[in-house]
């Protein structure tokens, strides 16, 4: 490191601790030439994530923008935010890890898909529907049977016709809260 007083190369280091946010190491130097201190910061350089759009224009992966598309299809859906962080936190950092530094949009918009299947479907429906470019309720409707029938063949669920069953028999013996209560024939003698 050069020192900043005298301009020689060679120091050495004093103390060195982390700072408070833990991403940062702070080191104290001093001049083998002059023996002043002073002090750097060591931080991991992290490089830049870039995203091929679908007309090939590229941009820095933004994470708000993830979080915005989860934001539009989790609204007014019982989705926390908690949640929310957690699916772009997890995007992020498969996206890091991974060797590459360029990613298409396509390949983003999977990842999140798949995340937001597990999480809450109607999200799922909602963001797919944007994503995919949805043309009509046909393809709509088969991206809704292609749910159910995913979710009917997982295994240790019951058949589609037992579930139907199931809520139908729940549903006989709650009363409806707006049908109005029967009283009782009493009888004359």
């Amino acid at each position: 490191m050069k020192c900043p007083f005298c301009g020689a190369l060679e120091d050495r280091v004093v103390d060195s601790r982390p700072t408070d946010e833990g991403d940062t190491v702070r080191r104290r130097r001093e001049c083998a030439k002059c023996y002043k201190r002073f002090t750097t910061y060591e931080k991991v350089e992290i490089l830049p994530l870039v995203v091929i759009k679908k007309d090939n224009s590229r941009e820095n992966f933004d994470r708000d923008k993830l979080m915005r598309g989860i934001l539009r299809a989790c609204e007014k859906r019982p989705v926390g935010a908690d949640e929310m962080h957690k699916i772009v936190d997890e995007i992020e950092t498969q996206l890091s890890n991974s060797l590459e530094r360029e990613v298409s949009s396509q390949m983003i918009g999977e990842l999140l898909m798949e995340r937001l299947k597990k999480l809450d479907q109607v999200a799922y429906v909602r963001f797919a529907s944007v994503y995919r470019d949805f043309g009509d309720i046909e393809t709509f409707l088969e991206e809704i049977h292609k749910i159910r029938t995913e979710e009917d063949s997982e295994p240790g669920r019951p058949e589609a016709g037992e579930q139907f069953l199931r809520r139908r028999a729940r549903a006989d013996r709650k009363p409806s809260k707006s049908a109005p209560k029967r009283k009782r024939p009493t009888r004359r003698s």
